[in-house]
């Protein structure tokens, strides 16, 4: 059965893929009509989310098939999706804690690319600790009034709604104080700057400035001071695509290698560490995925981010190594090195991965400081 499945959606996409992708696919990944029309073609087809039922623009898979069909998308490289955390993150999260009026007017808008979403987490100075927020929402009059900043966010200049985290209740314990709410980004007193980058990116970041901001109470998403668990939730389903994506990036990192004419020995050695660790993230990938099918807790998973993303950085430096001058007159060679860069800082930093592999994974204490 799954086997039939991965034969449909690999006949999907040779109908919809051009002729010449594989040969130009430096050039179609930032072209944004391709781009743009795969998310929404998947999406119809079922393919985009294919776990989801079909009323919901899913094809009801199971988790095993489900993967399947990811992994192929990863080895045919797919068009990477124009507004990815629109249909990885707040999709999954008005699934599954919206309102019935949130779902029926957001849901489908928002995984199939229609509407983009920005996801209003960092801070300044709180980073990936989500909570140490200090932006603040006051409820008066049915009204949340808004005030802070958010910073590094995601196309935020680009996305017409944004899932911000705020604090309701400054005097619960940090975890506990934290609501979502679905925000307008054209709201009055929603201030949007581009935050300018060393190089080109394929995704633009942004500091998002909030000044008594109204945001109607109807908007709140999952229970009032609830804001955590929607946020926990809703990057759960972003545990697979983690790591199906940086071992995607990190075989794509190591192509210019792969197909040098001349590697010298410690090259070669760096080049085989490369490949392990590859290996080593799908296996460690598709062993925690069978294991959370069976119902079984393993602390695997939490090593996963930090293995991927710290993968990505070495194959793509080493890429630049082994081209040496020819890096100067292939510049795609320089940008995906340029672009690993940040990988050991979106979706969490390798430091804040580090402490929680220690202390849950470990059982390490808490450090003080």
């Amino acid at each position: 059965m799954t086997a039939d499945v991965v034969a449909e959606f690999g006949a999907f996409l040779d109908d919809f893929l051009p002729q010449d992708y594989d040969e130009n696919y430096q050039r179609y990944r930032r072209d944004v009509t391709l781009r743009r029309e795969y998310q929404a073609a998947a999406f119809d087809e079922g393919w985009l989310i294919p776990e989801w039922g079909r009323d919901e623009g899913g094809r009801n898979l199971d988790g095993p098939q489900a993967l399947a069909v990811k992994l192929l998308g990863a080895q045919r490289r797919v068009p990477r999706l124009l507004n990815i955390q629109g249909a990885g993150v707040a999709a999954p999260a008005i699934r599954a804690f919206g309102t019935p009026e949130q779902r029926e007017r957001l849901l489908r808008p928002a995984a199939r690319g229609d509407e983009w979403w920005a996801l209003g987490m960092s801070e300044p100075g709180a980073g990936s600790d989500l909570a140490s927020l200090r932006t603040t929402a006051t409820l008066v009059d049915d009204v949340f009034i808004v005030n802070g900043q958010k910073v590094w966010t995601t196309q935020a200049d680009e996305a017409r709604w944004c899932t911000l985290y705020v604090r309701t209740d400054p005097q619960a314990p940090r975890h506990r104080g934290i609501s979502c709410l679905i925000l307008d980004l054209s709201s009055p007193g929603v201030h949007v700057r581009p935050i300018r980058t060393a190089g080109p990116a394929i995704e633009s970041f942004c500091e998002v400035f909030l000044d008594d901001v109204r945001v109607p109470r109807e908007s709140l998403l999952g229970p009032l001071n609830g804001g955590w668990g929607v946020a926990v939730a809703s990057l759960e389903h972003e545990r697979d695509m983690i790591w199906i994506n940086t071992w995607l990036e990190t075989n794509r990192a190591l192509d210019p290698a792969l197909r040098a004419s001349e590697i010298t020995e410690a090259q070669l050695v760096k080049l085989g560490r490369s490949l392990a660790d590859a290996e080593g993230l799908r296996l460690t990938g598709l062993r925690t995925a069978a294991q959370r099918w069976a119902g079984i807790s393993s602390p695997a998973w939490l090593t996963l981010k930090l293995l991927g993303s710290e993968s990505v950085q070495r194959a793509a430096l080493l890429s630049l190594e082994v081209a040496g001058q020819q890096a100067l007159i292939d510049p795609a060679i320089f940008d995906e090195r340029l672009e690993s860069l940040g990988a050991t800082i979106y979706g969490g930093t390798s430091e804040i991965q580090r402490d929680i592999i220690a202390e849950r994974a470990l059982g390490l204490p808490k450090g003080r400081s």
